[in-house]
This record gives structure tokens, sequence and C-alpha cells, in this order.
């Protein structure tokens, strides 16, 4: 591997102070654990920097959240309770400053990306985001940290037109709402079909209200899906993003589809995680002169979590390194 090939991953020790109270939680700290050390074991280990996140400020988390949510999240852990509005939503006394800086993760990995082209950006954070909405929690998420990064980078380096590619297992119900009306902002998923899974949205004629009318491209696979129907979808997201033109690309990583996770009824081999990598990177690439930032979501496997995440970010190295032969 070239010696300018650069891996940052953007994290903290903090994100362990989450506590989403153990026992049969699946969101538990030791999932960025296993992901940092098959890194480390993996064929990147040499080339790994990291970056610690600040904490997104309040005017950046009201892009799209509500100052509702904003003191109802803080009164909610001030007050020691366990979790929010239902018990998937766990909470510990420090989770609203550790949900803040996980949505920085995003923010700092857009100016690293706008800094140097040439790494590959990895926002290694937790809470997840992309279920949460505007006013409430959804499905261990409590700030939309991909809406909030493509906010940012609408408004801090001027790239107007953004796209979030979430191949998580379940549906970003979330973004869907940040993006649904916008005609600069476009979500793409590929997830378990809504009359299978949570949270029931991703149908395939959820394609954009009004003026973001087209902006929406939901990829439902049925339970048992595997490696050929995701490869069946890269041919719709080229012509996609074809028409939409995207000038960055965030990737809403979640490995909760894979075989093994019982968090989905989906058949996903570690393998394809790899395959994905070298898909996301052409399509930064060819649309987004190489502008991509990834940002962890689900994946609850402990087992083969880390081999995924690895060899996601082995996929987009190794196709920067096939069409960057100075590498």
């Amino acid at each position: 591997m070239g010696n300018d090939i650069s891996v940052t991953l953007i994290s903290d020790p903090a994100y362990s102070k989450h506590d989403t109270g153990g026992g049969e939680h699946p969101e538990i700290p030791e999932r960025l654990q296993v992901i940092a050390d098959a890194l480390q074991e993996s064929s990147l280990g040499p080339y790994l920097k990291w970056v610690s996140p600040k904490p997104a400020t309040r005017s950046q988390l009201l892009v799209f959240h509500t100052e509702g949510w904003l003191f109802r999240f803080e009164e909610a852990v001030l007050k020691g309770k366990t979790y929010i509005d239902h018990p998937d939503n766990q909470v510990g006394y420090e989770s609203y400053d550790i949900a803040t800086l996980s949505a920085g993760a995003g923010l700092v990995g857009v100016d690293k990306v706008e800094a140097d082209s040439g790494t590959v950006v990895f926002g290694l954070n937790r809470p997840p985001g992309h279920h949460a909405e505007p006013n409430m929690p959804f499905g261990f998420c409590f700030f939309n940290n991909c809406v909030i990064a493509a906010r940012y980078w609408q408004e801090q380096y001027h790239r107007k037109r953004i796209c979030i590619l979430d191949f998580d297992a379940h549906h970003g119900n979330g973004i869907q709402t940040a993006f649904e009306e916008d005609p600069d902002a476009a979500y793409i998923s590929i997830h378990e079909h809504p009359s299978f899974s949570y949270p029931g949205t991703g149908w395939p004629e959820e394609n954009g209200l009004g003026a973001g009318k087209g902006t929406l491209l939901n990829l439902p696979l049925l339970p048992g899906a595997g490696d050929e129907q995701v490869r069946e979808t890269f041919a719709a997201i080229v012509s996609f993003l074809e028409r939409f033109q995207p000038e960055a690309l965030i990737v809403g990583a979640g490995f909760d589809a894979h075989v093994d996770d019982d968090m989905s009824g989906l058949a996903f081999s570690t393998d394809i995680y790899l395959e994905l990598g070298m898909f996301v990177a052409e399509l930064a690439h060819t649309f987004t002169q190489g502008r991509l930032l990834s940002l962890l979501e689900g994946g609850y496997n402990i087992e083969k979590l880390g081999s995924c995440a690895a060899l996601f970010l082995q996929g987009i190295v190794r196709y920067r390194q096939e069409h960057n032969p100075g590498l």
C-alpha cells in the first residue's frame, strides 16, 4: 500500500459514556472497539490517523432539530431518566453531551474531506443518527448525524447539492424527513422492505414531495436478500446520480444487513462490504471529485461488525489506489 494513503477516523473515547443500560440493548460501546481493533489488524493499520470530534453547537443541531427536542433531551438526562419515549432510546446522564459529540464527528469529517481530499474519512461514532426526527428520537438515534453534516457542508463550503447514500438494513426515516421537499439534497437508501422491518418507511414510491420530487431513491429488499440483490441496485443508483449531479456524498454506513446480524432479515455476506466500499468510492470519483464522508450507523453483531467495517474502508482505499496510480 502506498505511503500517501491515509484513513482518518473521527472518534473519541468519550463515546463509550453513552450508557444504553447493558443487558439486551444492542447499541453498546463495544461496537466501536471491535471496529477499531479490526482496522488496526487489517492492511490499513499503518495508515490510520485518529482525529477527535468537536461537539456540534446548538445552532448546528437546529438546522434539523427543534428547540423543543433539545430541551426535552437535556431535561430527560438531567432528571436521570433511563430512556426517552421508548425503551429502544436508552440514555444515561451524559448521553446528551455524547450525542452532540457524535453529531460533531460529521462536521469534523466534512472539514477533513475539504482540507485533504486524499484521505479516506470515517466517523467512528455513536449514538447513530439516521432514524432521529426533528422533534423526537427513534431507533437508538437522538441527533441525525448525516443530515447535520450535510447541512454543514452546504452552508460552510457552499456545496449546494448533497447526497446521502445509506446501506444500513433499516430505512433512515429521519433523513427522508429532512430531504423529501428539498431539491438540492438527495437520499438513497438500500434497506429491508418496510413491510417486514422497522421503522416501516422507505417504500419505493416515496420519492420526494413538491420541489423535492425525484430526490429520494428507496431500494427496499425482501427478507433473505443477499449480495446479488445488493449488486442489482447499483445501476439504479448510478442513473439517479447522473440526474441529480451531487457535489458531495455522505454514506450512512450501517452493517446490520449482515446475514449473522439478527437486527434484520437480510443476508449480506461479509465480503459485500468490500464491494460497497469500492462502489461508493467510484461514485465519489465520478460525481463529486472524490468528496466522500462515511459515518457509522447500525451494525450489532460484535463478532462480524469489525471485519465488515474494515472491508468497507479497504474497498474505498482499493478503488482509490487503482484509479490514482501514484498512491
